[in-house]
């Protein structure tokens, strides 16, 4: 077990490394965001997305519909901005409750993006679009500063930090954000913000995988729940960033998203750890729904307990954390006990040990109000909590232990993690340093 102060300096190690670089989303390369290869599909009218969706099934969609669409359940999705007028977004989008402060150009998505991760979170699925996995849901818009925006329009346009920090203050239950960089104080002090409001927070690990595999920020922030990519085969994506910091995987290849911001046309292959990040969301908006009167750390616990792996809970992949998302295991489990609503089931390892409850904590810090100004001064950024798992061969995989496509995610399936490299196979072991 690493001390705290080697977990702070590896933690400021990492911050190092990334400095310099700037926001970008996390689902994909610079300046196409998520999509990392596509393939142009027919004009949205004729085109038909739901087919598409391969996920669908194995996840038992249909079923879980039966009983719990994400009614009820607001998501915020902090990204690029979200189109409210595409087919399948009408109606589901409720741009009005975005605060005034940080509301600039929350419909107008200038990349295409956002919009992408709305419909994979609570579309509807008209005309052919995109069908979310938690279609009841709806879903509250953030237009926020990434790559490819520039001149007025990026100086007018929320930097993430901001809009945490007003989405914090809302009614949402869920923050959602595909998107990553490099460690920020202000985003971090959000981020813990958020959380001592009860807010599930989800984000994408990243793209880095056929790299350092580093995994961008906030998804390595405390409190936050990241997410890895899988394919339909229950292989961990190349790409797909790997560490300490992954907590769930999702299906991240293969799937279809809005080719550009002029919304003219999907594209077939949409790839990247921002669709797995939005599916996990809408995962999270299934349960909360139908179980109402729990809290973010009893809905958390819920997808880290059913999840489905091949190893020890105690003992979570670098590449999958603790399994690939199975909301239909919660909501088939009348039964099933959801812990302590006070006890934040991620506290022990993301505080280097610590453990406990994570509202009582929180509230113990003085948080500054949502509506301050950007110019206020931050608070200094909190202690670095745990370190970032081994170093990890790109082409790791993660296949089902029945061997077939897609088991990976339905009941009672279990994921087998394996690493190759230089001709080795050997057991992944620990994502985190205990």
């Amino acid at each position: 077990m690493k001390s705290g102060t080697s977990r702070r300096a590896e933690r400021a190690a990492l911050s190092r490394t990334r400095r310099g670089r700037r926001v970008r989303a996390a689902g994909a390369t610079v300046g196409a965001l998520a999509a990392l290869g596509v393939a142009l599909a027919p004009s949205a009218a004729a085109y038909d997305a739901q087919s598409k969706q391969w996920y669908l099934e194995p996840m038992q969609a249909e079923h879980m519909w039966k009983t719990s669409t994400g009614k009820g359940v607001k998501v915020a999705v902090i990204d690029t901005g979200v189109n409210a007028d595409t087919p399948s977004l009408k109606g589901q989008v409720l741009a009005a409750e975005v605060p005034a402060s940080v509301a600039y150009g929350a419909t107008r998505d200038y990349d295409g993006h956002g919009t992408t991760m709305a419909e994979l979170i609570a579309g509807t699925g008209a005309d052919g679009g995109l069908k979310g996995l938690a279609p009841g849901a709806k879903i509250v818009p953030y237009r926020v500063l990434l790559e490819g925006l520039n001149g007025t329009e990026a100086k007018k346009t929320p930097e993430p930090w901001q809009a945490i920090r007003a989405a914090a203050d809302t009614d949402a239950k869920i923050i959602s954000m595909s998107i990553g960089g490099v460690p920020d104080p202000k985003e971090e002090d959000a981020i813990d913000y958020a959380a001592s409001k009860g807010k599930l927070l989800v984000a994408a690990a990243g793209n880095a995988g056929a790299g350092d595999g580093q995994i961008d920020f906030p998804a390595a922030f405390r409190y936050v729940i990241g997410v890895s990519s899988m394919n339909a085969s229950g292989e961990v994506s190349k790409f797909s960033s790997h560490g300490g910091y992954v907590d769930l995987t999702a299906p991240g290849e293969g799937i279809p998203g809005w080719c550009d911001a002029r919304f003219r046309s999907y594209c077939d292959d949409t790839n990247g750890t921002s669709p797995a990040t939005a599916i996990a969301s809408a995962s999270a908006a299934l349960i909360w729904s139908a179980h109402p009167d729990w809290t973010v750390n009893q809905v958390t616990r819920s997808l880290i307990d059913t999840a489905g792996r091949s190893w020890a809970k105690e003992d979570p992949s670098t590449y999958l954390g603790y399994g690939a998302v199975r909301p239909k295991n919660v909501l088939a489990s009348p039964h099933y006990d959801p812990g302590p609503a006070n006890v934040d089931p991620l506290a022990k390892e993301d505080a280097g040990g610590k453990g406990g409850n994570l509202l009582a904590e929180s509230a113990a810090r003085t948080a500054p109000a949502a509506s301050a100004p950007a110019s206020t001064p931050s608070p200094p950024p909190h202690p670095a909590t745990a370190s970032g798992g081994q170093t990890a061969a790109a082409g790791a995989s993660a296949r089902a232990s029945g061997g077939g496509s897609g088991l990976w995610i339905g009941l009672g399936a279990a994921v087998a993690v394996v690493v190759v490299g230089g001709g080795a196979l050997a057991l992944l072991r620990a994502r985190r340093a205990r």
